[in-house]
Protein backbone atom coordinates (compact mmCIF):
# COMPACT_ATOMS: atom_id res chain seq x y z
CA UNK A 1 0.00 0.00 0.00
CA UNK A 2 1.49 3.16 -1.05
CA UNK A 3 1.70 5.85 1.79
CA UNK A 4 -0.46 8.39 0.64
CA UNK A 5 -3.13 5.72 -0.05
CA UNK A 6 -2.38 4.85 3.67
CA UNK A 7 -2.90 8.38 5.02
CA UNK A 8 -6.20 8.76 2.73
CA UNK A 9 -8.10 5.32 4.14
CA UNK A 10 -6.77 6.07 7.82
CA UNK A 11 -8.28 9.59 7.42
CA UNK A 12 -11.60 8.81 6.05
CA UNK A 13 -11.91 5.98 8.39
CA UNK A 14 -11.43 8.37 11.25
CA UNK A 15 -13.24 11.17 10.25
CA UNK A 16 -16.53 8.45 10.43
CA UNK A 17 -15.49 7.16 13.87
CA UNK A 18 -15.52 10.97 15.11
CA UNK A 19 -19.16 11.76 12.96
CA UNK A 20 -20.55 8.02 14.45
CA UNK A 21 -19.25 9.15 18.05
CA UNK A 22 -17.69 5.46 18.61
CA UNK A 23 -14.64 3.82 18.33
CA UNK A 24 -13.10 0.42 17.09
CA UNK A 25 -9.04 1.03 17.75
CA UNK A 26 -6.35 -1.10 18.61
CA UNK A 27 -8.17 -3.97 17.63
CA UNK A 28 -10.80 -3.91 20.40
CA UNK A 29 -14.36 -2.65 20.04
CA UNK A 30 -15.82 -2.41 23.28
CA UNK A 31 -19.11 -1.05 23.72
CA UNK A 32 -18.74 0.59 26.84
CA UNK A 33 -16.01 3.22 26.60
CA UNK A 34 -15.08 3.96 30.30
CA UNK A 35 -15.14 0.26 31.00
CA UNK A 36 -12.79 -0.08 27.98
CA UNK A 37 -10.55 2.85 29.04
CA UNK A 38 -10.36 1.52 32.73
CA UNK A 39 -9.30 -1.54 31.58
CA UNK A 40 -5.97 0.07 29.86
CA UNK A 41 -5.23 2.13 32.73
CA UNK A 42 -7.12 5.35 33.26
CA UNK A 43 -8.54 6.15 36.51
CA UNK A 44 -11.77 7.30 37.60
CA UNK A 45 -10.63 10.44 38.40
CA UNK A 46 -8.77 10.52 35.05
CA UNK A 47 -12.28 9.75 33.56
CA UNK A 48 -14.01 12.59 35.22
CA UNK A 49 -11.14 14.88 34.11
CA UNK A 50 -12.51 14.87 30.30
CA UNK A 51 -16.12 15.29 29.10
CA UNK A 52 -17.56 12.29 27.95
CA UNK A 53 -17.59 12.99 24.39
CA UNK A 54 -14.07 12.97 24.12
CA UNK A 55 -13.59 9.31 24.76
CA UNK A 56 -14.49 7.30 21.83
CA UNK A 57 -12.97 4.02 23.05
CA UNK A 58 -9.56 3.97 21.37
CA UNK A 59 -6.46 3.29 22.84
CA UNK A 60 -4.37 0.77 23.83
CA UNK A 61 -2.41 2.71 27.33
CA UNK A 62 -2.60 5.71 28.97
CA UNK A 63 0.18 7.99 27.81
CA UNK A 64 0.21 10.69 30.37
CA UNK A 65 0.61 8.87 33.42
CA UNK A 66 3.63 7.03 32.16
CA UNK A 67 4.76 10.84 31.29
CA UNK A 68 4.72 12.05 35.25
CA UNK A 69 3.39 15.46 33.80
CA UNK A 70 4.56 18.53 35.69
CA UNK A 71 2.48 21.92 36.53
CA UNK A 72 3.47 24.86 34.06
CA UNK A 73 4.40 22.03 31.34
CA UNK A 74 3.85 22.05 27.19
CA UNK A 75 2.78 19.20 26.37
CA UNK A 76 2.51 17.68 22.95
CA UNK A 77 -0.29 14.84 21.53
CA UNK A 78 0.33 13.08 18.53
CA UNK A 79 -2.99 11.71 17.03
CA UNK A 80 -5.44 13.73 19.64
CA UNK A 81 -8.60 12.54 18.61
CA UNK A 82 -11.42 13.59 20.03
CA UNK A 83 -8.94 15.06 22.74
CA UNK A 84 -9.19 12.58 25.57
CA UNK A 85 -5.58 12.50 26.61
CA UNK A 86 -5.31 16.58 26.01
CA UNK A 87 -7.96 17.06 28.61
CA UNK A 88 -6.10 14.59 31.09
CA UNK A 89 -2.91 16.58 30.58
CA UNK A 90 -4.52 19.68 30.95
CA UNK A 91 -5.71 19.19 34.17
CA UNK A 92 -2.16 17.67 35.15
CA UNK A 93 0.02 20.74 33.68
CA UNK A 94 -2.94 23.39 35.14
CA UNK A 95 -3.32 26.74 34.12
CA UNK A 96 -0.04 27.87 33.55
CA UNK A 97 1.01 24.84 31.44
CA UNK A 98 -0.46 24.11 27.84
CA UNK A 99 -1.63 21.14 26.18
CA UNK A 100 -1.08 21.12 22.03
CA UNK A 101 -3.36 18.33 20.42
CA UNK A 102 -2.13 17.29 16.79
CA UNK A 103 -5.06 15.19 14.80
CA UNK A 104 -4.60 14.99 10.65
CA UNK A 105 -8.25 13.87 10.79
CA UNK A 106 -10.58 17.80 10.29
CA UNK A 107 -13.74 15.95 11.93
CA UNK A 108 -11.53 14.90 14.77
CA UNK A 109 -10.02 18.42 15.54
CA UNK A 110 -13.60 20.04 15.49
CA UNK A 111 -14.85 17.35 17.83
CA UNK A 112 -11.86 17.91 20.04
CA UNK A 113 -12.30 21.79 19.69
CA UNK A 114 -16.14 21.84 20.43
CA UNK A 115 -15.54 19.06 23.35
CA UNK A 116 -12.92 22.17 24.41
CA UNK A 117 -15.51 24.50 24.47
CA UNK A 118 -17.92 22.43 26.68
CA UNK A 119 -15.32 21.53 29.45
CA UNK A 120 -13.40 25.55 29.13
CA UNK A 121 -10.56 23.90 28.23
CA UNK A 122 -8.58 27.07 27.98
CA UNK A 123 -4.87 25.79 28.09
CA UNK A 124 -5.13 23.16 24.97
CA UNK A 125 -4.77 24.12 21.60
CA UNK A 126 -5.98 21.59 18.66
CA UNK A 127 -3.85 21.95 15.71
CA UNK A 128 -4.76 20.02 12.00
CA UNK A 129 -1.48 17.99 10.75
CA UNK A 130 0.18 15.33 10.33
CA UNK A 131 2.37 13.48 12.36
CA UNK A 132 5.10 13.56 10.14
CA UNK A 133 5.07 17.15 9.34
CA UNK A 134 4.43 18.34 13.08
CA UNK A 135 2.60 21.97 13.07
CA UNK A 136 4.89 23.02 16.09
CA UNK A 137 8.34 25.42 16.54
CA UNK A 138 11.35 23.69 17.35
CA UNK A 139 12.02 23.12 20.63
CA UNK A 140 8.96 24.22 22.09
CA UNK A 141 7.08 21.28 24.50
CA UNK A 142 8.48 19.65 27.28
CA UNK A 143 6.49 16.39 26.75
CA UNK A 144 5.38 14.12 23.72
CA UNK A 145 2.67 11.86 24.12
CA UNK A 146 0.55 9.80 21.96
CA UNK A 147 -1.61 6.74 22.41
CA UNK A 148 -1.80 3.96 20.12
CA UNK A 149 -1.33 6.10 16.77
CA UNK A 150 2.13 6.49 15.35
CA UNK A 151 1.52 2.20 14.51
CA UNK A 152 -0.95 4.27 11.74
CA UNK A 153 2.17 6.28 9.96
CA UNK A 154 3.99 4.71 6.91
CA UNK A 155 7.27 6.57 8.07
CA UNK A 156 8.21 5.96 11.57
CA UNK A 157 10.76 7.19 11.50
CA UNK A 158 10.33 10.70 10.04
CA UNK A 159 7.71 10.80 13.27
CA UNK A 160 10.32 10.41 15.84
CA UNK A 161 12.42 12.82 14.10
CA UNK A 162 10.16 15.56 14.14
CA UNK A 163 8.90 14.36 17.98
CA UNK A 164 13.03 15.25 19.06
CA UNK A 165 12.86 18.79 16.67
CA UNK A 166 9.84 19.68 18.69
CA UNK A 167 11.08 18.94 22.35
CA UNK A 168 13.11 21.60 24.17
CA UNK A 169 16.48 20.13 24.99
CA UNK A 170 16.21 17.52 28.34
CA UNK A 171 12.44 16.82 26.93
CA UNK A 172 10.96 13.70 27.13
CA UNK A 173 8.32 10.88 25.41
CA UNK A 174 5.37 8.93 26.66
CA UNK A 175 4.17 6.68 24.31
CA UNK A 176 1.59 3.78 24.39
CA UNK A 177 1.29 1.75 21.36
CA UNK A 178 1.06 -1.17 19.46
CA UNK A 179 3.72 -3.14 18.19
CA UNK A 180 4.67 -6.82 17.35
CA UNK A 181 6.11 -9.97 18.76
CA UNK A 182 6.39 -11.54 15.01
CA UNK A 183 5.64 -10.61 11.74
CA UNK A 184 1.97 -10.63 10.77
CA UNK A 185 0.02 -13.39 8.40
CA UNK A 186 0.04 -12.05 4.72
CA UNK A 187 -3.63 -11.49 4.76
CA UNK A 188 -3.33 -9.04 7.46
CA UNK A 189 -0.94 -6.83 6.29
CA UNK A 190 -2.49 -6.65 2.85
CA UNK A 191 -5.86 -5.95 4.84
CA UNK A 192 -6.47 -1.87 5.16
CA UNK A 193 -9.27 -2.94 7.62
CA UNK A 194 -6.29 -4.77 9.74
CA UNK A 195 -4.28 -1.26 9.28
CA UNK A 196 -6.73 0.91 10.26
CA UNK A 197 -7.04 -1.69 13.37
CA UNK A 198 -3.76 -0.30 14.82
CA UNK A 199 -2.40 -4.00 14.05
CA UNK A 200 -1.60 -3.85 9.88
CA UNK A 201 1.04 -0.95 10.16
CA UNK A 202 2.41 -2.13 13.69
CA UNK A 203 6.41 -3.07 13.18
CA UNK A 204 8.63 -5.51 15.48
CA UNK A 205 9.55 -4.59 19.47
CA UNK A 206 13.06 -4.56 18.09
CA UNK A 207 12.51 -2.31 15.31
CA UNK A 208 10.21 -0.09 17.15
CA UNK A 209 12.86 0.84 19.31
CA UNK A 210 15.79 0.89 17.25
CA UNK A 211 13.56 3.52 14.92
CA UNK A 212 13.28 5.84 18.67
CA UNK A 213 17.19 5.28 19.18
CA UNK A 214 18.20 6.20 15.43
CA UNK A 215 16.42 9.98 15.65
CA UNK A 216 18.74 10.28 18.44
CA UNK A 217 16.70 9.63 21.60
CA UNK A 218 18.75 9.01 24.42
CA UNK A 219 18.00 6.57 27.56
CA UNK A 220 14.68 4.66 25.22
CA UNK A 221 12.91 2.21 27.27
CA UNK A 222 10.50 0.01 25.72
CA UNK A 223 8.24 -1.86 28.18
CA UNK A 224 5.97 -4.45 26.72
CA UNK A 225 2.60 -5.09 28.60
CA UNK A 226 0.31 -8.42 27.83
CA UNK A 227 -2.41 -7.27 25.57
CA UNK A 228 -6.04 -8.62 25.29
CA UNK A 229 -7.55 -7.88 21.92
CA UNK A 230 -11.07 -8.37 23.04
CA UNK A 231 -12.31 -9.71 19.84
CA UNK A 232 -15.35 -11.92 19.46
CA UNK A 233 -14.60 -14.95 16.91
CA UNK A 234 -18.04 -14.07 15.90
CA UNK A 235 -17.63 -10.53 15.50
CA UNK A 236 -19.38 -8.32 12.55
CA UNK A 237 -17.40 -5.47 12.86
CA UNK A 238 -15.62 -5.75 9.36
CA UNK A 239 -12.31 -4.50 11.46
CA UNK A 240 -12.56 -7.45 13.79
CA UNK A 241 -13.49 -9.86 11.52
CA UNK A 242 -10.25 -8.47 8.87
CA UNK A 243 -7.98 -9.38 12.42
CA UNK A 244 -9.59 -12.41 12.79
CA UNK A 245 -9.71 -13.51 9.31
CA UNK A 246 -6.19 -13.12 8.62
CA UNK A 247 -5.31 -15.81 11.17
CA UNK A 248 -4.14 -19.16 11.29
CA UNK A 249 -5.86 -22.15 12.52
CA UNK A 250 -5.29 -22.39 16.45
CA UNK A 251 -3.92 -18.71 16.33
CA UNK A 252 -4.55 -15.81 18.21
CA UNK A 253 -4.24 -11.92 18.17
CA UNK A 254 -2.40 -11.82 20.91
CA UNK A 255 -0.10 -14.55 19.14
CA UNK A 256 1.38 -11.38 17.66
CA UNK A 257 0.44 -8.17 18.90
CA UNK A 258 1.57 -6.46 22.80
CA UNK A 259 1.03 -3.16 24.25
CA UNK A 260 4.03 -1.21 24.53
CA UNK A 261 5.09 1.92 26.74
CA UNK A 262 8.31 3.23 24.96
CA UNK A 263 10.24 6.42 26.80
CA UNK A 264 12.99 8.47 26.68
CA UNK A 265 14.80 11.99 26.36
CA UNK A 266 16.16 14.74 24.11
Amino acid sequence: MKPLHIKKIVRESYGRIAREQKGCGCGTCGPDAKEFAKGIGYSVKELSAAPDDANLGLGCGNPAALAGLKKGETVLDLGAGAGFDCFIAAKSVGKTGKVIGVDMTPEMIEKARENARKGKFSNVDFRLGEIENLPVEDNSVNVVISNCVINLSPDKGRVFREVRRALKRGGRIAISDIALRKALPLKMRKSIEAYVGCVGGAVLIDEYKRSVESAGFKDVKLTVKETSACIAADTNDPIGRALMDGLGRGESLEDYIVSVYVEGRK
